[in-house]
């Protein structure tokens, strides 16, 4: 068990007479890749916004490392930046000098502010961009100098709202994994997200928040053990005829076309049981995949209870 960088203890957030957040307890260790679900914006940005010192929470104590926000937030705030899903940058300014003038503000000399934010540039392949003006950028190459800005004090907490939506597959996968290298290097990130594949590929922990509460707070393996069944798709080499009723029954199994078969797995009848049948059967699978995605199947079913 590791040290907790973040704590948060009976936290409630009141405006007016609606309740927000409700006596939520939440601890984040040091080097986590935490993520945070919710179902309505409102609590997640209220939560977000309440670590940041812009939104004054309503009653309790959150402390960023050892730090309490109320007593020092000026020190706390060095050690935690938040990638929002708006853009806040200077649209005319260079893309270069955008990360310098942020490394300012945290007291890094100008020349290690370059050196830094060229190195960054180039990991987030933005390097080719640095002398044109931000609004010249395409809404994913903003998106990408965001993170660069973010970085270039070395927060110890980088807070990721949604950081890849709107982003297509490809670099959406080149961004994980250059996610995930930051936080193997020693950086705590709490991501929200509802690419909830997202949560599945890169967190170690979750919690899902649900009307002003922490609903589940647990591990994403743990979370995932939950699944009473899943719906595999199976893409195989196969004669119609060999799936006989037998095979149908236990698995559910039904043909959606001629390369394709859709069955259901238990915990009672694990993967590597239907393997062994289809091999029985003499049927040669191809690859397989979820029908959906299992972290949002799970999602769904814990909201609505």
């Amino acid at each position: 068990m590791g040290k907790n960088i973040i704590e948060i203890h009976k936290l409630t957030k009141q405006y007016n007479n609606t309740k927000v957040l409700k006596s939520i307890d939440l601890e984040i260790e040091e080097w986590d890749f935490f993520a945070l679900l919710w179902h309505n914006w409102a609590w997640k940005t209220t939560t977000i916004n309440i670590l940041t010192n812009l939104v004054n929470k309503s009653s309790w104590r959150v402390k960023i490392w050892w730090i309490d926000i109320d007593k020092d937030f000026s020190e706390a705030r060095r050690l935690i930046w938040v990638v929002p899903q708006e853009f806040n940058f200077d649209q005319f300014a260079k893309v270069k000098d955008i990360p310098v003038n942020q490394a300012w503000y945290y007291w890094i000399d100008k020349d290690t502010a370059k050196q830094k934010t060229k190195e960054l540039l180039k990991k987030l392949w933005l390097w080719e961009k640095r002398d044109s003006k931000a609004r010249e950028l395409s809404w994913w190459m903003k998106r990408r100098l965001m993170i660069v800005r973010a970085l270039v004090h070395e927060p110890k907490i980088l807070i990721l709202d949604e950081p890849t939506a709107w982003v297509d597959v490809d670099l959406r996968k080149s961004m994980w994994e250059f996610i995930e290298k930051l936080n193997k290097n020693w950086t705590t990130i709490l991501l929200t997200t509802h690419y909830l594949e997202e949560v599945e590929a890169l967190c170690e922990k979750v919690a899902i928040l649900d009307k002003g509460k922490i609903i589940e707070n647990t591990s994403v393996k743990t979370l995932l053990s939950k699944l009473k069944e899943e719906v595999i798709i199976l893409s195989v080499d196969w004669d119609i005829d060999k799936l006989d009723s037998s095979f149908k029954k236990r698995f559910k199994a039904s043909i959606i076309d001629n390369s394709e078969i859709e069955v259901t797995i238990t915990k009672k009848i694990n993967l590597n049981e239907l393997f062994k049948d289809l091999e029985k059967l003499k049927i040669n699978i191809k690859s397989f995949r979820n029908k959906t995605n299992r972290l949002e199947a799970l999602f769904m079913k814990i909201i609505n209870k």
